[in-house]
């Protein structure tokens, strides 16, 4: 008997020191990127290079620039704040359409900066904070043509960019109206933007954001429009570590204080409304209702 309960005691002090440990575990991984942030005196940004005005290369100063990058160095500057790190070093790592999201998922850097939607899909793998722009599709239409919503493309020529999802979009909003569209397609965006200066078609769907970028580095700007009542929306959102609540709650309290201090929107205006760097473009993309309103009501909670 004494024998049985030793050996007992043995197997529960196992079991007891298993939890305890499996505990720790788990409290370490929800502290790691803080916990490497303190060790390495490092935040890693990831960005883009070429996603104007979100995140891209000024090419005068070959550094990352732009909305989004605006936003994260923001971050980056309460967590040196909330972590007391004086010396915190910034560290960039250019991203892609295909590695941003292999980027955070293994730990090469701890926020993304670019213009990434946050959608269910993603979810899976990583986190977001709360939305910094909403895009839409609409239309960019010549401003002589009298064209102000969808309805008023009946039976007119519609160019749509080869293999871009708008072309699903508006067939479908051509199907539930019947209004039939003639479709033509644009080997690229700049192409399908010619075929509306020329005259070859009406109107051009896309992101909204990129038909303001089209417009703004026309010869004439003044000769376009974009219309239409939003086909879809997508929230752009910083992307991060994923079950790591501990640095997102960090992230978000920043994003909230930024949005409820109206530095969100001052960084806004710099990047949307006025000319950016290294030519001066500027887009002239007012704020939509859409993004004002998840403003007004700060949440990383989004529509699918």
């Amino acid at each position: 008997m004494p024998i049985l309960m030793t050996e007992l005691a043995r197997k529960a002090g196992a079991l007891l020191c298993g939890v305890a440990l499996a505990s720790i575990t788990t409290f370490a991984r929800a502290e790691d990127t803080l916990a490497k942030i303190r060790q390495t005196q490092t935040i890693t940004i990831a960005h883009r290079e070429a996603s104007v005005p979100f995140s891209y290369i000024d090419e005068s100063t070959k550094k990352p620039v732009g909305y989004a990058v605006d936003l994260c160095l923001r971050v980056a500057d309460a967590i040196k704040r909330e972590l007391k790190l004086p010396n915190l070093k910034i560290e960039f790592l250019p991203v892609t359409p295909s590695t941003r999201i292999p980027a955070i998922v293994d730990g090469k850097a701890d926020l993304e900066c670019g213009s990434t939607t946050n959608n269910a899909e993603r979810r899976k793998q990583v986190a977001f904070t709360i939305p910094h722009f909403v895009a839409t599709a609409r239309m960019l239409v010549r401003a002589d043509s009298g064209i102000k919503n969808w309805s008023d493309l009946r039976d007119k020529n519609v160019v749509t960019t080869k293999g871009t999802t708008t072309v699903k979009l508006l067939t479908d909003r051509d199907k539930v109206r019947a209004l039939g569209l003639k479709l033509v397609e644009g080997v690229d965006h700049n192409e399908s933007f010619a075929k509306v200066e020329k005259g070859e078609a009406a109107a051009f769907p896309m992101d909204d954001v990129l038909l303001f970028g089209l417009r703004a580095t026309a010869k004439n700007p003044n000769a376009f429009d974009i219309v239409g009542d939003p086909l879809s929306t997508e929230p752009y959102a910083i992307m991060l570590h994923k079950d790591d609540p501990a640095f997102k709650a960090m992230v978000d309290r920043e994003m909230a204080r930024l949005i409820n201090d109206g530095e969100l929107t001052k960084l806004y205006d710099k990047w949307f409304m006025r000319p950016i760097p290294p030519k001066n473009v500027n887009m002239k993309m007012p704020m939509s209702h859409l993004l004002r309103d998840i403003l007004r009501f700060p949440t990383d909670k989004v529509a699918d």
